[in-house]
């Protein structure tokens, strides 16, 4: 067995920032066993395996820990992966099928602009032992069906968050997103994204957190197309735009490994 496996950095034009992804490209079904096996060698937030299908690709997302329902970076890695290696055609839309429905990928200027679903949040409490986790007391919280929301007064709150990640493991949700208005004219608002129950401490740049954070910041903001930004140390942007029940993500990625998986 040969497969060629790539790590990608999405949502960035610069190697060693944005979000690393693995990508597998398979050339079977095989076990999901296997796939664990894989994300856990390549010990990144996610490895992503996509498999050929006759109008697409069948795509599933593995952090070293889980299979997760929905990822945007690996998704992003996948994509600039086919394109590059000429697996599909450059200016080809790319159709993939994946546990959470039909995505969709496409060049648009310049960058990839991938096609996912709104995943609105609703207003809960959030319990007492989460906000100790996290160490802030956000203004509002919400709750989709993956993640926590958390809404901080402002940009440098969001930076300075320092959560107790033993406490997090036990939050019962995926993850937890900390949000605010960005400082910069440059940014309509800023995030990060903490996900200790699924193997990954802060995730360096997040799509799917972003299917719930672009409705959120356009309802608040009252516009439909927003600029993003993931504060983690690795840094990351992304253009956000909201069209019905729709989320589309775009940003750009860089490939840092090619190799071949021989075990």
């Amino acid at each position: 067995m040969a497969l060629k496996i790539f790590q990608v950095d999405a949502f960035t034009s610069e190697p060693f920032k944005g979000n690393p992804a693995g990508v597998c490209l398979l050339d079977g079904p095989y076990d999901d066993e296997f796939r664990q096996n894989v994300a856990r060698e390549m010990n990144l937030s996610e490895t992503a395996f996509p498999l050929r299908e006759d109008e697409g690709f069948r795509l599933r997302w593995f952090t070293p820990a889980v299979e997760v329902a929905l990822c945007g970076h690996a998704t992003l890695a996948t994509s600039h992966v086919l394109w590059e290696e000429g697996i599909v055609p450059l200016q080809t839309p790319i159709r993939y099928f994946t546990k959470s429905g039909e995505l969709r990928a496409a060049r648009r200027d310049g960058l990839i602009e991938l096609d996912f679903p709104v995943k609105l949040e609703q207003t809960v409490e959030a319990p007492e032992s989460l906000i100790r986790a996290m160490g802030v007391m956000p203004r509002y919280v919400g709750r989709n069906q993956f993640d926590y929301l958390f809404l901080l007064d402002n940009e440098a709150t969001v930076r300075k968050v320092s959560p107790d990640f033993r406490l997090l493991r036990g939050a019962g949700a995926r993850g937890i997103m900390v949000t605010a208005p960005s400082d910069s004219s440059e940014f309509d608002f800023v995030s990060r994204f903490f996900a200790p129950g699924a193997g990954i401490d802060e995730d360096p740049v997040t799509g799917s957190a972003h299917c719930c954070l672009g409705p959120f910041w356009a309802a608040r903001l009252g516009k439909t197309e927003l600029r993003a930004y993931q504060a983690s140390a690795r840094g990351g942007e992304l253009l956000v735009r909201v069209a019905g029940d729709r989320v589309l993500l775009a940003g750009h990625a860089v490939t840092v490994l090619r190799g071949e998986l021989v075990a």
